[in-house]
């Protein structure tokens, strides 16, 4: 199974994304905010990102940036999981080299379906 960072400011939404992959066998680590995961992936391995867009300190797309300039990242997916939907803030997801976007409230299945599409 696929070692996972959850990152969204909400602790109530980070528990139900975590709930949810770690009940298929996931490990997950969570991040309160950009900048805590930032800080997580270059201290640690993993195999996709599920990260929110609008959160303090640092948000999902400049995470993604951030992200996607770590060797380490290259070609780790990102998936966005978010209550944005309009196109303008997918496009800018898309070019900060975000893999994906889930918008919330999100069915577990679809999300298990789609982790397990990006994560192979």
């Amino acid at each position: 199974m696929a070692k996972i960072l959850a990152v969204d400011d909400s602790a109530s939404m980070r528990n139900m994304v975590a709930f949810t992959l770690r009940g298929a066998g996931h490990e997950v680590r969570e991040a309160a905010d950009g900048r805590a995961a930032l800080d997580a992936a270059m201290a640690e391995r993993f195999d996709l990102v599920l990260a929110d867009v609008n959160m303090p300190v640092m948000d999902g797309i400049v995470l993604t940036r951030e992200l996607r300039a770590l060797p380490s990242m290259t070609g780790v997916p990102i998936l966005i999981l978010t209550t944005e939907s309009n196109i303008e803030k997918k496009m800018e997801g898309k070019t900060a080299g975000a893999t994906g976007w889930l918008v919330k409230p999100f069915d577990p299945e679809q999300l298990l379906a789609t982790v397990a599409r990006v994560a192979g």
